[in-house]
């Protein structure tokens, strides 16, 4: 079997509003297509227009080429040796950032055909699922009233979840609205669901701990990125001086930042399958998170469509202890799904889907609904 075309995608649901931090407003997928017939799916949490160029570009010497002209005519059950091929091709480029986040999508692509090439899910390829039905947690960009969050809060309630995540938007201005913000929500969602609130990297150290002790009655499952990935000294920090669990992960590609993280003693590793590397680089990880901490757990980064979606649920079945999915519910979320069979909540759960590879079909027409440009 060989790799006859790579399909890159950009999608949108229309105007981007760039005054929220909402990934679900555009989407790049990518389309790995053999020359038997079978058609491998995923996706790459990043800009799509420079995801797509980084594959479809015409390729500058060895270690800077285009991520298509490196795959075509390669069997696509070679997967991790073509992982390595990929990131060597994209060296002088690459290493982090946006080409790592076009081959997460490649590589979430080649698991799907590894999958439907061997008539098994992707979590059966990776040693099996430790459970079929695993809870969701909301996720939607904190509004900027206490009224706006009890709305956010009441439909959520009332939609089933056990859980939600509110995050951006107005965090970090003023520490004592930002408390006001969580209470509204807690208040809504009563003391036996759980709440995350997302700092999105607005906050000082000082600020942090302040929110930190401030929140304390309202029993936050965990507190996420209030700074930079990359700050791992005041990760550090904020870990040793707070009792609340604190998360991150979101933004980092393979498998050294992690380990930053857990040495700071970050308690829930967030990585996600369209930025760290796709499955190749996401199981790397748990097992490194296993090896390395007691406590720390993987719940990974899912806010973009159904296709990573998907394949953060194959993921998360495959890990043991603490399963937690990101679930979106941002209008841009809900404007159409690209699945040809929708992703349906049950009472706050996700059901794995039948089905080899990521056991999805894309919804042609709503793809080419929302697909913008044609591929080159």
């Amino acid at each position: 079997m060989k790799i006859t075309s790579i399909e890159a995608m950009v999608l949108s649901v229309g105007e981007v509003d760039t005054s929220r931090a909402d990934g679900t407003q555009d989407a790049f997928l990518v389309r790995i297509h053999t020359d038997e017939g079978l058609v491998g799916v995923g996706e790459g949490d990043t800009s799509p227009y420079v995801a797509r160029e980084i594959v479809n570009m015409p390729s500058s010497h060895s270690i800077a080429r285009g991520l298509a002209e490196v795959l075509i005519g390669e069997d696509p059950r070679r997967v991790r040796p073509l992982w390595d091929k990929l990131f060597l091709a994209s060296y002088h480029y690459g290493r982090d950032g946006a080409a790592l986040h076009a081959m997460s999508a490649i590589d979430m692509a080649l698991w799907d055909l590894l999958g439907k090439i061997a008539g098994l899910s992707v979590a059966q390829l990776m040693g099996g699922e430790e459970s079929h039905d695993i809870e969701i947690y909301a996720s939607e960009v904190m509004p900027e009233t206490p009224d706006e969050v009890a709305e956010i809060a009441t439909r959520v309630v009332n939609e089933g979840f056990g859980a939600l995540k509110l995050g951006w938007g107005p965090l970090g201005r003023d520490v004592g609205r930002d408390v006001e913000l969580a209470s509204a929500a807690r208040s809504v969602l009563g003391p036996d669901r759980k709440l995350m609130i997302d700092g999105g990297m607005a906050y000082s150290l000082r600020a942090a701990r302040d929110f930190c002790q401030r929140s304390e009655s309202l029993n936050l499952f965990w507190f996420e990125e209030p700074f930079e990935g990359d700050d791992f000294r005041s990760y550090a920090k904020l870990c040793d001086d707070v009792g609340v669990r604190i998360a991150c992960g979101e933004a980092h590609s393979n498998t050294a930042p992690f380990r930053q993280l857990v040495d700071a003693g970050v308690s829930i590793l967030q990585p996600d399958l369209g930025r760290c590397g796709g499955f190749t680089i996401g199981r790397d990880i748990a097992a490194m998170v296993r090896e390395y901490s007691a406590s720390a757990v993987v719940i990974p980064h899912c806010f973009s469509t159904d296709v990573l979606l998907a394949a953060t649920l194959q993921f998360v079945a495959t890990l043991p202890g603490e399963r937690l999915i990101e679930f979106p519910v941002t209008s841009s979320k809900r404007a159409g799904t690209l699945l040809s069979k929708e992703f349906t909540p049950d009472h706050g759960v996700l059901h794995l889907p039948d089905g080899p590879g990521l056991g999805i079909t894309l919804n042609d027409d709503e793809v080419e609904r929302r697909r913008v440009g044609k591929q080159h």
